[in-house]
């Protein structure tokens, strides 16, 4: 049974016990969110994770890294390392991107080495399958697609990233409505292709109902995936994004008629001004189920620093209601990831998410933030170190410019504001 359909039998499972408990909400209520569809629980019933994550209204912001293999970058070691990065840096899932070399394989290795939740995107190994064998990545049709499911839902793949909006409609759509830069999801890229080319619909759209079986045998979450989001700012939330969401609201309803857990992934590139508008919009048509957003990026100027460019959009995106952040790395639209690249996007996605639950009232979010505001008040810098969202760099930054005096840092050195207001109005030493 799903863990949904335990619910249904008011049967909690220990691992619902473990998530109320982690994220300090009460089990009567979580059980509530989770039967309303607000909240889900990524993992696959074959697999054990040592940290769960849950999603959703009333949680912490949850941050994704996105690992795996490019056609020009092939290395299973590599993708291990930054699979290490991304967990020691704080991310809460992860996504196997891969699309070269032996899929089955990396998948089981970072399926094996992962503590936490893993997704996957299906139709990148259906395509890349179909390359190997025909020598052409269309050369596929819906029993490859059902295949692929089946064998990374007995792996044991936590969540899948689903691209059934991209239909022939809202193609069409796009048609009448051109942008400045059409398609940028590579998932929706690849099925207009494919419709383009065979002149039929898309098969996970049509098959729906197959996709839904396979993710109930598995208490997979689906992740319905925005193959029309925008690659620009200019492109934001025009009539086929809208077009897509709105396909995907069905597709919702379907999967919470049969106890599937699901989520609603969004944009893009969308400017400050949009970005409510955007989370309001998705919530509403979708029944408040969990919004997985890829940033938002707010400009489009940014090549080398879109990490920082995403953490602003998401920020205000988390404030305004979104539950899942998508890391994005300097590296995009440049390069394959490196382990730093990694390193640093998932910093910036927390460090997003952690303002927003703050802005949205998270008492324990808020608390950690006191607790930094006092040792930085007693000038205690081990403990500010250890406090800090990223001890790593922080230990280095202060050791690699130590001050004539322990108590400050060298911004400010023998002026530092802390320093002289405690000796000036309380009139006693200080630092450790």
């Amino acid at each position: 049974m799903t863990i949904l359909q335990f619910l249904k039998q008011d049967l909690i499972t220990p691992l619902v016990k473990k998530i109320a408990q982690t994220e300090e909400i009460e089990l009567s209520l979580l059980k509530q969110l989770l039967l309303e569809g607000k909240v889900v629980i990524c993992k696959n019933k074959l697999r054990q994770v040592e940290k769960p994550s849950a999603i959703g209204k009333g949680l912490r912001i949850k941050v994704n890294a996105n690992i795996g293999t490019s056609t020009d970058k092939i290395s299973l070691k590599k993708e291990l390392e930054k699979l290490k990065v991304a967990i020691s840096s704080g991310a809460d899932t992860v996504m196997d991107l891969s699309v070269a070399g032996n899929l089955s394989q990396i998948r089981k290795e970072i399926l094996s080495a992962s503590s936490v939740p893993v997704g996957t995107v299906p139709l990148y190994e259906v395509a890349a399958r179909a390359k190997k064998r025909y020598g052409n990545f269309l050369f596929f049709d819906k029993d490859d697609l059902l295949e692929v499911l089946e064998e990374q839902a007995k792996d044991g793949v936590d969540f899948f990233t689903i691209h059934a909006g991209v239909t022939q409609r809202t193609i069409s759509v796009l048609k009448q409505n051109p942008r400045l830069l059409g398609i940028v999801s590579r998932g929706g890229a690849i099925m207009a292709a494919w419709m383009q080319s065979t002149k039929k619909e898309n098969p996970f759209y049509v098959f729906f109902d197959k996709v839904i079986e396979i993710a109930q045998r598995y208490d997979i979450t689906l992740s319905l995936g925005d193959g029309l989001r925008p690659g620009s700012v200019l492109d934001a939330t025009d009539k086929a994004q809208v077009a897509e969401l709105k396909i995907l609201t069905d597709l919702v309803k379907r999967c919470r008629q049969n106890d599937v857990q699901v989520i609603v992934e969004g944009p893009g590139h969308v400017p400050l001004s949009e970005i409510q508008k955007n989370i309001i919009l998705e919530k509403k048509l979708c029944g408040q189920v969990p919004f997985y957003v890829l940033g938002p990026l707010v400009t489009d100027i940014c090549p080398g620093y879109d990490h920082i460019n995403a953490a602003i959009g998401a920020a205000l995106a988390g404030w305004y209601g979104a539950d899942f952040i998508c890391y994005v790395t300097p590296a995009e639209h440049l390069r394959h990831p490196s382990c730093d690249d990694v390193r640093e996007g998932v910093i910036a996605a927390r460090i997003a998410a952690h303002a927003a639950d703050i802005a949205r009232g998270r008492v324990s979010s808020l608390k950690w933030d006191e607790q930094i505001s006092k040792a930085r008040a007693e000038q205690n810098w081990r403990k500010q170190i250890k406090l800090a969202l990223d001890p790593i760099k922080a230990r280095k930054y202060r050791i690699s410019s130590m001050p004539g005096q322990h108590q400050v840092c060298t911004m400010c050195g023998q002026f530092c504001s802390i320093k002289i207001v405690e000796q000036c109005f309380k009139n006693k030493p200080t630092g450790k």
